[in-house]
């Protein structure tokens, strides 16, 4: 049983929902050009300014590699904010967000190597979910789903010590044993490079209007199989986040999931908008007995070993505790 609980305090930010993927159970990617968006400096502004004081974490997704997805996106994101790449346009954001008070995790999809260079020194952490790596049919039309792009990416980030979050995605077709392998690999990355802070265990839900809409969402019974699977595969040091507003989180924690991810007081889960966060109130109620502590987008483990830039070590020093959590507002 875990010691207590965490969780931390965001700010959601999709930055546009322009993707080159098309996954078969995907409600964020823009259907067509008039479903899509980006999100402007101003529209950010708002919305970190509203959690100023609140939040520590501003929490970056994107669709992955838009400018492939869309020969017209460069373009007219150049016309809405003067950058011609999505990832350029992030770290400006990134660097907006520090100067707020808040600490940068992007999760913007397939990184190179240069790329995660380029954001690490403007993150606290950073994320990509491997989801399977399996050949499921839900990633036939989504190039960046292929494994091992994905591992290849996780890997990079470990090279260059950036606290990383990643996970599985449950349902879209994989197997028990795809699972088995899923995490088998993480372990084995994380035994290489010691960089994986957490790995989320969450459930697909199924969207309106999708080729998977009429696929059932995984039963608890099987939620709590694969957390029961992934503690006894992955090192202790590894968090396991099952996430609370699509799961009750309690019979997990019980299991060995042991943090709840980020949740936002004032922007909805884009990737899950019909599952609307627990508030912190609610949060405490649900896993009672355990006891429920605020972290920051960086583990502890991390801001011990110094594993952050000099741009956010004024934030870390302000927000972060003896043990490496949030200190007590």
């Amino acid at each position: 049983m875990p010691e207590y609980v965490t969780f931390s305090r965001n700010v959601f930010i999709p930055v546009t929902n322009v993707c080159r993927n098309a996954c078969a159970y995907c409600g964020f990617r823009a259907k067509s050009r008039e479903d899509a968006y980006i999100t402007s400096v101003e529209r950010f502004m708002a919305l970190i300014r509203s959690v100023k004081g609140r939040a520590t974490e501003a929490l970056f997704t994107s669709g992955e590699r838009p400018e492939l997805a869309d020969a017209r996106f460069s373009d007219w994101l150049r016309r809405i904010t003067g950058f011609s790449s999505a990832v350029e346009y992030t770290k400006a954001l990134c660097k907006l967000a520090i100067k707020e008070g808040l600490l940068p995790h992007c999760n913007l999809g397939i990184l190179s190597y240069e790329e995660l260079e380029e954001l690490r020194t403007f993150n606290a952490s950073m994320g990509l979910m491997l989801e399977t790596t399996a050949d499921v049919e839900a990633h036939r039309h989504s190039p960046g789903k292929a494994p091992e792009l994905r591992l290849e990416m996780i890997a990079n980030a470990g090279e260059l010590k950036i606290p990383f979050t990643t996970g599985l995605l449950i349902g879209i077709g994989e197997k028990p044993e795809d699972r088995i392998n899923a995490l088998e690999q993480l372990k084995s990355l994380y035994d290489e490079y010691r960089h994986i802070q957490e790995v989320i265990i969450q459930p697909f839900v199924p969207k309106p209007h999708t080729p998977m809409c009429d696929v059932k969402m995984p039963s608890l019974e099987l939620m709590k199989d694969v957390v029961r699977i992934a503690r006894t595969i992955l090192p202790d040091e590894i968090a396991i986040q099952v996430p609370p507003n699509l799961v009750p989180p309690k019979e997990l924690i019980e299991l060995g999931a042991s943090d709840l991810g980020g949740i936002s007081e004032k922007t909805i889960d884009y990737i899950n908008p019909e599952s609307p966060w627990p508030g912190e109130a609610g949060l405490r109620e649900a896993i009672a007995p355990f006891v429920l502590r605020e972290r920051l987008p960086i583990y502890p483990e991390y801001i011990k070993r110094g594993w952050y830039s000099d741009e956010i070590r004024p934030l870390i020093e302000r927000y972060a505790d003896d043990e490496g959590l949030r200190k007590c507002k």
